[in-house]
């Protein structure tokens, strides 16, 4: 990503459009009001993980998100009059894309919330962008490496050795469930860079794309979860609840509002959205679910972003390009993080 960081797992970018008629003024806080929303959404996600959780396995959790984020996705294809992609070969790439940008990390995420505080889950996330500025120098001929962006790379790991507290041993993390969430943001990026090379230019629609991505990650977690878990014996409402709302609201509902962000202002400033989510998920996991938090937490929060916000920083004079050029594929790279 010069690739495009987005927490939660989308994958197609809508093509690039015209802001809609209207005052100016009216267009930038319609844009803004939705760039709020969307931080918020992604943000409480790691809440209703950790809500679904408390009664559903992480298999079931993440089954259920995916289900019903799908269902979101293809009442809007349907009413749009859309179609699927028809080609062999791209529901083969979509079905990788779906594995590495839906799949992998969502039931990553729900174990990891078995033991650790959505609060850590959060922080982890926003580490997706310092683990895709990594990948792509190595990946990606075109993304050169920077004294900044390099720098950033330090800078961000510097944060992460903080919120895990590496001076005192990492004494009362859970290195298990700390490392599922790293793997989880690791996922992204990789899943990134494989949409970069196999679907850019597609021809397909974002929402077409996305359609198809969320059925095939929906198929591949109802293979699964039948084979890792056993049916509920009950079933808790308000686990159920938080599932329901994450799947349409944090899934189908953000994918959505995430295109028309990148369509209307570009990649560069719609990913700024990675940079508000921890600070939200910090904060839900603290005021809702009463979670603690060490002064190492916020802090060591602070460096990664920082370190996150170099890593994407380009010269002055490619951003306007990026932008004009990116809205048009280069979110397909984004993500649902969470």
């Amino acid at each position: 990503m010069s690739v495009t960081p987005a927490p939660q797992g989308s994958l197609a970018a809508p093509p690039a459009a015209p802001a809609p008629a209207g005052p100016t003024g009216r267009r930038a806080l319609g844009w803004r009001l939705r760039f709020g929303l969307l931080s918020l959404i992604w943000g409480f996600s790691f809440l209703l993980i950790k809500v679904g959780t408390d009664g559903y396995a992480p298999f079931q959790v993440t089954l259920g998100r995916l289900a019903f984020g799908t269902l979101v996705v293809a009442a809007v294809l349907v009413t749009k009059r859309e179609r699927l992609p028809r080609e062999a070969r791209t529901w083969a790439h979509l079905a990788v894309a779906a594995l590495l940008l839906n799949a992998l990390p969502f039931s990553l995420f729900a174990y990891a919330e078995l033991t650790i505080p959505s609060t850590l889950a959060g922080i982890c996330n926003a580490t997706s962008p310092l683990w895709g500025m990594a990948l792509s120098l190595v990946a990606l001929s075109e993304d050169r490496p920077t004294r900044r962006r390099v720098a950033g790379l330090g800078i961000g790991f510097i944060g992460v050795l903080t919120v895990l507290g590496a001076w005192q041993g990492f004494n009362g993390l859970d290195f298990g469930g700390t490392a599922l969430a790293l793997l989880a943001s690791l996922s992204y990026p990789i899943g990134w860079i494989y949409v970069r090379r196999t679907l850019a230019g597609s021809g397909h629609s974002n929402l077409s794309l996305t359609g198809a991505q969320l059925l095939l990650a929906t198929a591949e977690l109802a293979v699964v979860t039948p084979l890792f878990t056993s049916l509920p014996t009950h079933f808790p409402v308000v686990p159920f609840l938080a599932i329901v709302a994450l799947g349409a609201i944090g899934t189908g509902l953000a994918f959505l509002l995430q295109y028309g962000l990148v369509a209307e202002v570009g990649p560069t400033t719609a990913q700024m959205v990675t940079y508000f989510v921890p600070v939200i998920a910090t904060a839900a996991g603290v005021a809702v679910l009463g979670e603690s938090l060490s002064w190492s937490t916020p802090v060591g929060a602070v460096i990664v972003l920082a370190g996150a916000a170099l890593t994407q920083s380009r010269p002055r004079g490619g951003s306007r390009k990026r932008d004009q050029s990116g809205a048009r594929g280069h979110a397909r790279n984004g993500t649902d993080r969470s």
